[in-house]
C-alpha cells in the first residue's frame, strides 16, 4: 500500500467484497487453479478473489489487488471437528449468518460472538488489516464442532 490513507479504503473494500462474495452467495467464476472454487468481486480500481479447495474440510486464500497490484492476502484452513453434531451445510449457514452481522458493523476482524439457536459462533483475532491471525469457531453445547484458522496482511514489494 502506498499511503496510510489507503488503509481505511482497503479495509472498507475487504468488508464489501467479503459480504458480496462468499457471504452474499456471489457468483462463482471459472477456477483459476485446477480444482479450486473461485468467487470474485471488483469495484473500481480494487479487485478481490476468494479461491479455495474442498468442502467439509477446506483450504483457501483471499487476495486483494489495487490497480492490478496484489496488496493484501489472507490464508485459511477450516474443518468440521464433530461430524456427528454438525455438517458442512449447517456450519456454512451459521457462518454466513454470523459474518453478515459482523460485516454490517463495517469490519471483518476483532472479537465477535454470534448465537444461532443452539450454536455459538466465536471469532478471535490478533492484529489489524496490516497483519493478523485468528480463529473462527462454532460451538454446540460447549463442544467445539467447527474451526477455521486464518492469517494474513499486507503484501509489500
Amino acid at each position: 500500500m502506498s499511503t496510510a490513507e489507503d488503509m481505511p479504503m482497503l479495509e472498507r473494500f475487504i468488508v464489501e467484497a467479503k459480504a458480496a462474495a462468499y457471504v452474499g452467495n456471489g457468483s462463482h467464476q471459472g477456477p483459476c487453479r485446477m480444482g479450486s472454487h473461485d468467487i470474485g468481486y471488483q469495484q473500481g480500481e480494487w479487485r478481490y478473489l476468494d479461491s479455495y479447495f474442498g468442502g467439509t474440510d477446506f483450504l483457501g486464500q483471499e487476495i486483494v489487488w489495487k490497480n492490478a497490484i496484489p496488496v493484501w492476502a489472507m490464508n485459511y484452513y477450516g474443518r468440521i471437528l464433530q461430524p456427528d453434531m454438525i455438517n458442512a451445510q449447517i456450519a456454512g449457514s451459521i457462518i454466513r449468518e454470523a459474518l453478515s452481522s459482523l460485516y454490517r458493523e463495517g469490519r471483518f476482524l476483532g472479537g465477535f460472538r454470534y448465537e444461532a439457536g443452539a450454536a455459538i459462533y466465536v471469532d478471535a483475532t490478533d492484529g489489524d488489516v496490516g497483519m493478523f491471525h485468528g480463529i473462527e469457531r462454532i460451538f454446540i453445547r460447549e463442544v467445539e464442532v467447527y474451526r477455521l484458522d486464518y492469517h494474513g496482511g499486507l503484501i509489500r514489494p
